[in-house]
């Protein structure tokens, strides 16, 4: 029997956790809702979200547990958290960034990151970017930490070529 993942991030949305939900299945593979909830009557009056409209979406994106919230407009995302996706090949990143920066922030891309349409942050970086980073001759690892610099979506061959 498989462990239940233990830590599920929780996204708070205003009232676009199905746009969300949607949006994120189309742009990762391995993805389904596995379960959606809910305003009864009670929790539509206690928070003034319409009764039978979506609480919450139980999903998974490439086999990662996440739950979406329809919470109103109380919080909002930031910077602070952001999802890692760790991409085998300079066509993934395209790919991710691409579909992840369409209708975003573009102010809010540098070095891998970005921030999408729903204002949740993304770093889309090469599976190797650590190996890169923390190499033991420093000075390559300084040279790609320039590179990076420099970068808004990640080129895996300048990466490359400035570790060499």
């Amino acid at each position: 029997m498989a462990i239940a993942q233990r830590i599920t991030p929780f996204l708070w949305f205003d009232d676009q956790a199905e746009e969300a939900v949607a949006y994120y299945l189309e742009t990762f593979d391995n993805s389904r809702i596995v379960s959606t909830t809910r305003y009864t009557k009670d929790g539509a009056q206690a928070t003034g979200r319409p009764e039978g409209s979506v609480m919450t979406i139980a999903f998974e994106l490439d086999g990662q547990s996440f739950t979406a919230i329809n919470g109103g407009p109380h919080f909002k995302f930031n910077e602070a958290v952001s999802f890692v996706v760790n991409c085998e090949s300079q066509e993934e990143i395209d790919r991710y960034w691409n579909r992840l920066t369409a209708g975003g922030d573009e102010r809010s891309q540098q070095c891998g990151w970005l921030k999408d349409k729903f204002g949740l942050s993304w770093q889309i970086v090469p599976r190797q970017i650590s190996e890169f980073l923390n190499h033991p001759d420093a000075e390559k690892g300084s040279r790609v930490m320039a590179a990076v610099m420099q970068m808004k979506k990640i080129d895996l061959a300048t990466l490359e070529r400035a570790a060499a």
